[in-house]
């Protein structure tokens, strides 16, 4: 999300470019200038130290994050990534978009985001549990199931929650419902992992049936096929949608008459990776973008998709598996182009959702079997889904302007039914 220019002519961050789409729907909603600075402003930002002792005896000092976007639907919550790359201001960008997120689909919370700078394909098992445990230890005061309940996110994972949760229990005692995405037999929800890559897949097809297009005509290329992206080709191949490329970071790979998904499937499972598969041609990941079909699904990292490529994109509609696939500055030109995209804080909402369902269970302290948590998924993002579409066609904006103006309304309604 840092291609669009701004009056000092310097790219947009991460955050700036979040507050142009806020300040678009706000416009839409004629919102006082005072209530948009004040939904734009987060809650509270924390920046800690996180001293390591690694394997061969040296202290490695951390820079982690977490940042607290707004509390006024419920409480706070939001993932926690490591990744090289994580800094401040991306936090801050992904925590204002998850206020956004739970409010789209109406369930109980506001935003938050956090995460540590780091590499965690460099750290062994156990530097990766002492950083995680040494990271609870700075943040455990401001987190809690009534506070801001974190979650997975990029290179986390649920046995990473099961040592978060264990942490956070050693100062306030037994609360399973303090994190989500945790394993199954530690409190966990079934179908949490398959979830955000579901609800893509969902909101695909109630997309196709509302614009009244058939699964079986529509090729779709995915990129990234990690957890999001392997889920909602599952679920799509499923459905007989017409998947012909998939990616990694070992690169893309095409087939035009089809890739054979469980085959696919079955392949990362024994190799860990695409890399040498054999029954697709070898593209880029840039390649795969600019590809000649209907469907295009970015579930990799953000900012993919940006004003220099987007007039070669092809696909008619684009569904973002990804957190900010689509940035700032190409959003306006695949607007012009009658470019569909079915925006973040919708598409990717099945984890939250799913998230929102496991805390749930664990403060009730009852567990749903999967048809259960399936079919509420199904309900909450249909809800969410027509809802969007009503918006979008009554205000003739985008789905992503309409997306947000809801989610601004609904906590704009909260923030003055609390009083402020």
């Amino acid at each position: 999300m840092n291609d669009t220019l701004i009056k000092d002519e310097r790219p947009m961050t991460a955050s700036e470019a979040v507050a142009w789409y806020f300040d678009r729907a706000a416009d839409q909603l004629e919102l006082d200038p005072s209530k948009r600075e004040m939904l734009k402003m987060p809650k509270r930002e924390m920046t800690v130290e996180v001293p390591v002792e690694m394997d061969d005896g040296s202290l490695q000092t951390l820079v982690g994050f977490r940042v607290q976007h707004n509390n006024a639907r419920g409480p706070m919550k939001g993932g926690l990534r490591y990744h090289w790359e994580v800094d401040l201001d991306e936090v801050r960008a992904l925590a204002s978009l998850m206020t956004w997120k739970t409010a789209v689909v109406n369930i109980p919370y506001g935003g938050a985001k956090g995460g540590i700078c780091v590499d965690p394909r460099k750290l062994t098992r156990k530097e990766l549990q002492r950083v995680t445990r040494k990271f609870i230890d700075q943040i455990h005061e401001i987190i809690g199931p009534d506070k801001d309940i974190p979650a997975p996110d990029m290179g986390t994972n649920s046995e990473v929650m099961a040592w978060m949760r264990n942490q956070f229990e050693k100062y306030h005692g037994f609360s399973p419902a303090c994190i989500t995405g945790k394993p199954v037999e530690d409190y966990g929800a079934l179908g949490r992992e398959e979830a955000t890559g579901r609800g893509v897949g969902i909101l695909a097809f109630k997309l196709l049936n509302r614009l009244g297009r058939r699964p079986q005509d529509i090729r779709v290329a995915i990129q990234g096929f990690g957890n999001v992206g392997s889920h909602a080709a599952k679920y799509m191949h499923e459905s007989e949608f017409q998947i012909v490329a998939i990616s990694d970071v070992s690169g893309g790979y095409y087939r035009a008459d089809g890739i054979n998904i469980p085959d696919a499937l079955r392949y990362v499972i024994e190799n860990k990776s695409l890399e040498g598969y054999k029954e697709a041609d070898k593209i880029s990941n840039e390649e795969l973008l600019e590809l000649d079909v209907e469907m295009l699904i970015p579930a990799a990292l953000g900012g993919c998709i940006t004003r220099n490529n987007a007039e070669r994109i092809k696909a008619q509609f684009i569904i973002e598996g990804a957190n900010g696939p689509v940035t700032a500055g190409a959003d306006p030109i695949l607007e012009a182009k009658g470019t569909i995209v079915l925006p973040d804080i919708l598409a990717n909402a099945g984890g939250v959702t799913v998230s929102y369902f496991e805390w749930v269970q664990n403060r009730q302290y009852y567990s749903w079997d999967l048809n259960r948590v399936r079919q509420q998924l199904d309900s909450v993002l249909s809800k969410a889904f027509e809802d969007v579409w009503q918006e979008s066609t009554e205000r003739k904006v985008s789905f992503r302007t309409a997306a947000f103006m809801i989610a601004i309304r609904r906590v704009v309604r909260a923030t003055e039914l609390a009083g402020i």
